[in-house]
């Protein structure tokens, strides 16, 4: 199967992120106190993606990793201010900016795991929002169908990249599933998730 360009990653990653917005969009005022994930509330959630978001123009722009560390706050309350809808949307569009000014996506980039392919991590990113647009939506009772074709890249990249005993602090150990399951379950019970 022939590599897909920068373009088609960078086209995937805009869905990825569109998808996302739809579901932060959703999020009723209430909700964002919600459970989302173990020790996450709705608002950790987005506000976890959105400090995704703003560490891609520093790394991609050669910064060290604990100097963008340094600059990037954690806190979800300093990382969403009071409209959690429009920070998402500015980090989002910041790092999209970024991805599509990119000159070489074969070139090397410093993240906190250690050296990757730019293309890697544009693929890394795209199925860690997709994975977590469902996240979002399961904790609010919202649209939990997918984008098939953003499945398939993020089964693709979980296949390829995670653990057979998931990731200790981000991914629980791979779910079995039925036979005959689809896409959709089966990605997230790679991602430790019942569907």
């Amino acid at each position: 199967m022939p590599q897909p360009s920068h373009a088609d990653l960078l086209l995937l990653f805009q869905r990825a992120q569109a998808q996302f917005t739809d579901r932060v969009d959703a999020v009723e005022p209430g909700e964002w106190d919600a459970p989302a994930l173990p020790d996450w509330s709705v608002a950790d959630l987005v506000a976890h993606l959105t400090g995704e978001q703003l560490w891609v123009a520093p790394l991609l722009a050669g910064e060290p990793v604990d100097a963008v560390a340094a600059r990037i706050p954690t806190d979800p309350d300093e990382l969403l201010g009071g409209d959690p809808l429009l920070a998402w949307e500015t980090a989002a569009d910041e790092a999209l900016t970024a991805w599509a000014g990119l000159s070489s996506p074969d070139r090397t980039v410093q993240l906190s795991s250690g050296p990757a392919r730019a293309a890697e991590y544009l693929t890394e990113m795209t199925a860690d929002l997709t994975v977590h647009a469902w996240d979002l939506a399961r904790a609010v009772d919202g649209d939990t169908d997918l984008d098939p074709e953003l499945v398939a890249t993020a089964f693709r990249y979980a296949e390829s990249h995670l653990s057979e005993d998931g990731v200790p602090g981000l991914f629980a150990a791979p779910l079995d599933v039925p036979p005959g399951a689809d896409l959709q379950t089966r990605l997230l019970a790679r991602f430790g998730r019942r569907g």
